[in-house]
């Protein structure tokens, strides 16, 4: 689908009023690199996976809810549209994000991709993979906001599948998987899925260990696994958040990780300057109060093009 006509409050001209949709434009008259917005609208592998449905609507939300957000820096930013899931074709829609994520990275763009349930993370692994090389020796490592761990082992890729899948992928390129997660729900997460994590030698978080005053643990524990990587995947599961925070997911989070804490890491991450894509999933506007959660999102992605720019 071709980009759509970003909107929102237009308080007069020149630098001094910029707005993100002052400032986008589609990505076929890019000039320069910048930071290219993907949309993934997807809902196919969350109702695989017997979620609620809804999060197909959910680029376009965070489009909306970035749209009157402040710009403070020149910054070039694109939009190449959504790829489309509306035949049930998951994998088709998934090869399709990831060409389109590849070719961004080629022209060397920076690529943030909005989902979309979270099966959005194997199609956005795909682009990075042709977008790094395929033959890279490069170490690539996946650092995951979320309640679950999505290492679950179905017959057919679903929202919890992703991060099993690119295991799969990349031990069939003779690659070590560098998987961490911060945020995960004890109670949401079977002793099968933790086994399997811990024999995977996945790194992890618990949602009880990100609580405020863990702030410095939470980010050391970050900072050290993207010091051991050359480049890296940062994903966010909005249901990572409170409920009260982010009301508009598949599955809302009793405890979750406070916004600041998660404000907080992906700054960290953005500033590291070995972050390669970003993207963030599961937001769900038919059940986002106030559209809590579409601002919430549109908060973490302006954070990390922030960031990004300051550590340029």
């Amino acid at each position: 689908m071709n980009p759509p006509v970003w909107t929102g409050r237009d308080d007069g001209p020149g630098s001094g009023h910029r707005r993100w949709h002052t400032t986008v434009r589609p990505l076929d008259g890019a000039d320069r690199r910048g930071t290219v917005i993907v949309g993934f609208a997807s809902d196919e592998g969350v109702r695989r996976n017997k979620g609620r449905t809804g999060a197909a609507e959910g680029p376009a939300a965070l489009r909306r809810a970035l749209a009157p957000l402040a710009l403070h820096r020149d910054d070039a930013l694109y939009d190449a549209g959504d790829v489309l899931v509306d035949d049930g074709d998951l994998e088709g829609g998934q090869t399709a994000l990831g060409s389109v994520v590849a070719s961004a990275m080629a022209d060397g763009h920076f690529p943030v991709v909005f989902g979309g349930g979270h099966e959005v993370a194997y199609a956005s692994y795909l682009g990075l993979d042709e977008g790094l090389g395929a033959d890279r020796t490069r170490t690539l490592g996946i650092l995951n906001i979320d309640a679950h761990f999505d290492l679950r082992e179905e017959p057919e890729p679903t929202s919890g599948t992703p991060f099993l899948q690119i295991h799969e992928a990349e031990r069939a390129r003779g690659r070590d998987f560098r998987y961490a997660v911060v945020g995960v729900n004890e109670a949401g997460n079977t002793p099968v899925l933790f086994d399997r994590a811990d024999r995977l030698g996945v790194e992890y978080l618990t949602d009880d260990q990100c609580a405020a005053h863990h702030m410095e643990r939470v980010l050391g524990f970050v900072r050290s696994f993207v010091d051991s990587v050359d480049d890296v995947y940062l994903t966010l599961d909005l249901d990572a958040l409170p409920a009260w925070v982010a009301p508009g997911v598949s599955a809302p989070a009793p405890l979750g990780v406070p916004a600041e804490v998660v404000q907080g890491v992906v700054e960290a991450v953005a500033a590291s300057g070995r972050l390669a894509l970003f993207d963030v999933a599961e937001l769900n506007p038919s059940l986002d109060v106030d559209g809590r959660t579409a601002r919430v999102a549109a908060r973490m992605v302006d954070r990390v093009r922030a960031a990004r720019g300051r550590s340029a």
